[in-house]
């Protein structure tokens, strides 16, 4: 079965947009969260037209609260590309949760899910350290089961993409 960007912002609207008023959109240069307004639904943005980057977007859309979903880019801090160590120490920890639910995802699919240092340039890779605790947040997703938008929207994925696993994450 073949992974189609386009086919997870089908998916995705028909699970949110009426729900949330939220539609997932591919092509962007960088990923962005823009909330809605009275004139159009909140747009998560994911990178080109990446599968993983979807995935991505829609975990941090998950995991963020309704007032987070007021803000742009739910108002998380973010450092490009080129961060210290410093900065990526800090990026690492607030990436546990999402990159945990998006390997939940890639799961529910059929992707194989690849962790993310997301810092190219300074040449650093996920640290043990982070690679240890993103593993065990997914163990907990698994163990502990989804709920809400997460839960919907794996159950989606498992029916779209025929994965029997669906019952790891009830």
């Amino acid at each position: 079965m073949t992974h189609d960007s386009r086919d997870l912002e089908s998916l995705f609207a028909r699970c949110f947009l009426d729900s949330h008023r939220t539609v997932l959109v591919g092509g962007g240069a960088e990923p962005l969260y823009t909330p809605a307004t009275d004139a159009q639904p909140a747009r998560i943005v994911y990178r080109a037209d990446y599968f993983a980057s979807a995935l991505h977007e829609v975990a941090h859309w998950c995991i963020a609260g309704p007032h987070r979903r007021t803000l742009e880019d739910f108002g998380y801090w973010y450092c490009p590309d080129g961060r210290t160590a410093e900065q990526q120490a800090a990026f690492e920890r607030v990436e546990v949760a999402p990159q945990a639910l998006e390997w939940v995802f890639a799961d529910a699919c059929g992707w194989r899910f690849e962790l993310s240092a997301d810092n190219v340039e300074s040449g650093m890779g996920p640290s043990p350290e982070f690679r240890g605790a993103v593993r065990a947040r997914r163990d907990a997703l698994v163990e502990r089961g989804l709920s809400g938008r997460a839960r919907r929207f794996v159950a989606a994925l498992a029916a779209r993409y025929q994965n029997e696993t669906l019952s790891d994450y009830a």
